[in-house]
């Protein structure tokens, strides 16, 4: 893997590309997250295919470009990746919060996508409830209690009975929580509190669809879960049945098999 700056349209963005492979996947991390995150995942799928990873503006050291990232804007700056970075088409797989910014590729650069994989995300729009929660994040950020966050969200996405075995890896990732700048944080925290919802979207597209999902996901419950793949018969769909929201990490093998065998379909 190269790691480099590139600029992406008019922001500074922190990249990993392995640079070799026909087909390419383009790795998009979720929230409170950094590139980091894949790193003993990449292994598993580097030698098939094209990997690119990147630091999504206002987490790790990519640059925090105003007040609020909206989905648009992050799709914006993942498109101008791929033209610095020659990439004409790519599989996007989005984690959580990198499946909203995704989605917002497919809707506005379809013709840029060979297929999207929902990593334990999902193409609904935030409820009221999450919206609060989200305000309640982005007050405690802004007062200076981000040690808040730090302490619980890593913990909650795995599954409780992986949390002791993955423990330096919550450590970790606690570790990604305190490096991240605030205005980052909040920013995001913004963007995702606007995001549109992209089911109507995920039926029309053309774009071949696969739904990562976790049997004991804290945050994508299995009953959400359900109805999402309900209401898209045309995503094929993997259950992960040992991991909560964080596959990628939890049953890493599964998780690589399953986007390999996707991406070889494409």
């Amino acid at each position: 893997m190269v790691e480099k700056f590139i600029m992406a349209g008019d922001t500074a963005l922190h990249v990993c590309d392995s640079e070799k492979g026909e087909k390419c996947v383009l790795l998009l991390h979720g929230y409170l997250e950094n590139m980091l995150v894949w790193e003993e995942f990449i292994p598993l799928i580097y030698k098939s295919v094209r990997v690119i990873t990147v630091d999504i503006p206002g987490h790790g050291i990519s640059e925090v470009k105003g007040e609020v990232h909206t989905m648009d804007y992050l799709a914006d700056v993942i498109v101008g990746a791929m033209d610095s970075l020659g990439v004409d088409r790519a599989c996007i797989v989005g984690h959580s919060m990198g499946g909203y910014v995704a989605l917002d590729i497919c809707e506005r650069y379809a013709d840029r996508v060979s297929g999207i994989v929902l990593l334990h995300s999902t193409p609904n729009a935030d409820s009221e409830e999450k919206r609060a929660n989200r305000e309640r994040e982005i007050a405690l950020v802004k007062a200076g209690k981000k040690e808040l966050l730090a302490k619980t969200a890593p913990e909650a996405g795995f599954a409780a009975e992986n949390r002791k075995r993955y423990a330096s890896v919550i450590e970790d990732l606690v570790e990604i929580v305190h490096l991240t700048e605030d205005g980052g944080i909040v920013a995001l925290l913004g963007g995702m509190i606007e995001r549109r919802d992209q089911n109507d979207m995920l039926k029309r597209t053309f774009i071949p669809q696969l739904f990562i999902l976790g049997r004991k996901d804290g945050y994508i419950v299995e009953s959400v879960a359900q109805t999402m793949i309900e209401t898209h018969p045309q995503a094929k769909v993997a259950w992960m049945e040992n991991s909560g929201h964080m596959s990628f990490i939890e049953e890493p093998e599964a998780c690589a098999t399953a986007l390999l065998d996707f991406v070889e379909s494409l």
